[in-house]
């Protein structure tokens, strides 16, 4: 049986009903938070006077930065493997007891999630994991060749085939995530792969924005059976070493080609 956000126990209960076994994300303590708040609020912030030298910040404070990233990189993980379901409420308390944290860190990163379009606010309730539809995965389809695409070209006709022959291992990793057959693990692989493309443009704010569009694209990910969504990371990884070779032979028709079948084909 599928062991995660719906069954944390081995127990066949739903995973609401039973406390993970698996090491949870450390909690803060009462003390620690205290600390943290202090820190925010006394004094006079970011000065120094008569040549005190500057105190180190409390340990809590990475802590609760560390918790907060922990917990969004579960949830995104639950997000693209499907064990949060489109269309369901999630309780930041509730989400927070089954990670053993308060609900504070957990609502600090629903509200990212938020930003990113993975799940939208129910006032008084939580928060809805947000259903893509075909039409809403086309658009974003589309918005990702419009960008990605023209910089691709460019890199095609201009950067040596030495360094396109050095993201190889990256598309590896993305067959390798592929045969698995786990969504999470493919999803950031292929996230990487692009990642590290791109950047051979040397351009940070291009990276930011095709960043936020690569998630959107990927969660959550429609219902396939698992055979079927496999054969699809698959074929999607495959396409990763075609572009490279396409890239490195500068075959701008070629690199056109593919990087509209790979956006066009992820679902």
């Amino acid at each position: 049986m599928k062991q995660g956000l719906h069954d944390v126990s081995g127990t066949g209960l739903p995973w609401h009903a039973a406390r993970p076994a698996a090491p949870r994300v450390p909690a803060q303590s009462g003390a620690a938070e205290a600390r943290e708040r202090a820190d925010g609020s006394s004094g006079v912030r970011g000065e120094h006077t008569h040549g005190e030298p500057p105190l180190p910040r409390p340990r809590a404070v990475v802590q609760r930065a560390s918790v907060r990233g922990q917990i969004l990189d579960a949830l995104r993980s639950a997000l693209t493997t499907g064990e949060l379901c489109p269309g369901e409420v999630y309780s930041a308390p509730v989400l927070g007891d089954r990670f053993g944290v308060s609900a504070t860190p957990v609502r600090e990163a629903m509200q990212q999630l938020a930003l990113e379009g993975a799940v939208e606010v129910v006032p008084n309730r939580g928060f809805r994991v947000v259903r893509r539809g075909a039409r809403e995965l086309a658009e974003l389809a589309e918005v990702r060749a419009l960008l990605e695409v023209p910089v691709l070209l460019r890199l095609a006709g201009s950067v040596p085939a030495a360094r396109f022959a050095e993201l190889r291992p990256l598309a590896e990793d993305t067959a390798r995530a592929a045969a698995s057959g786990c969504p999470a693990r493919y999803a950031e692989a292929d996230r990487a792969f692009h990642r590290a493309l791109l950047a051979l443009a040397g351009n940070e704010q291009l990276l930011r924005i095709a960043e936020d569009l690569h998630r959107r694209a990927q969660w959550p990910l429609v219902s396939t059976p698992p055979r079927q969504h496999r054969a699809v990371l698959l074929r999607d990884a495959a396409q990763h070493t075609a572009l490279l070779d396409a890239l490195a032979s500068g075959e701008q028709d070629a690199v056109a080609g593919l990087v509209a079948e790979h956006f066009a084909q992820r679902d």
